[in-house]
């Protein structure tokens, strides 16, 4: 039996599936990823991307913030892919109790699914630091240099999470909640490479764990590994 027709029968017999991804489940929607050949670290900018992404340097310099977070981070064209649609669907089926995602580009909800556990937060929440009115994408789109609020005046940030700052502690409860009373745990599009979002693999309990990616990367023991892209394997569900 292949890999891919091992994964569907796992699949088909697991009723608390979670999906953790990463930035390789968008970029067949058109978003680059980031640690990949072409991907956003490995691009050439006057600072590293983790500097410009940083709490430090949105705090001290939000122009130069804004530039590269505008340019870089936002897709508001991005339509969910073959993956975002399959997993809203085994979701429906009841088969889907979860996806834990540290994308923050909404495209799991677009395509349908309800139970998202946003590690990294989403750019389409974005609030003012004083008076914490709420903003949409677009009015971050259509903002010219720094977003201020039409209320008071204050700087208006994306609700993402930065380098530098911690995960919401609701969502990664409710992650460590989903993935540790999984019967089946998907890992998809990400080098497990981030912490502390990647140590979360390392809650299931489970003995149904399946990795798929373009490249190889370092899996837990036990894990069914599969090397290919997230939608010629998700299209054959």
């Amino acid at each position: 039996m292949g890999k891919i027709e091992e994964f569907k029968e796992m699949a088909l017999s697991s009723e608390r599936i979670v999906f953790f991804g990463g930035a390789g489940v968008s970029t067949e929607s058109g978003i680059p990823d980031y640690r990949s050949t072409g991907g956003l670290y490995s691009q050439k900018y006057k600072y590293a991307p983790e500097t410009m992404l940083s709490h430090t340097f949105f705090v001290n310099n939000p122009e130069e913030f804004y530039v590269f977070y505008k340019d870089k981070l936002l897709h508001p064209e991005a339509k969910p892919n073959i993956t975002h649609i399959k997993l809203a669907e085994l979701e429906g089926q009841g088969r889907l109790m979860a996806v834990v995602t540290q994308n923050v580009d909404g495209l799991h909800q677009q395509a349908g699914s309800k139970a998202v556990d946003e590690l990294h937060g989403s750019v389409h929440r974005n609030y003012c630091m004083q008076c914490a009115k709420e903003y949409s994408l677009e009015y971050i789109v259509s903002s010219n240099g720094v977003p201020v609020c039409d209320e008071c005046g204050g700087i208006v940030r994306p609700d993402v999470v930065l380098y530098e700052e911690q995960l919401d502690s609701n969502v990664l409860s409710s992650a460590i909640e989903h993935i540790s009373s999984a019967d089946m745990l998907i890992i998809g599009g990400t080098s497990l490479a981030v912490y502390p979002a990647a140590s979360l693999v390392w809650k299931f309990a489970g003995n149904k764990l399946v990795s798929i990616n373009k490249t190889p990367i370092s899996t837990p023991p036990g894990c069914l590994a599969i090397t290919d892209s997230l939608g010629n394997v998700f299209s054959q569900l």
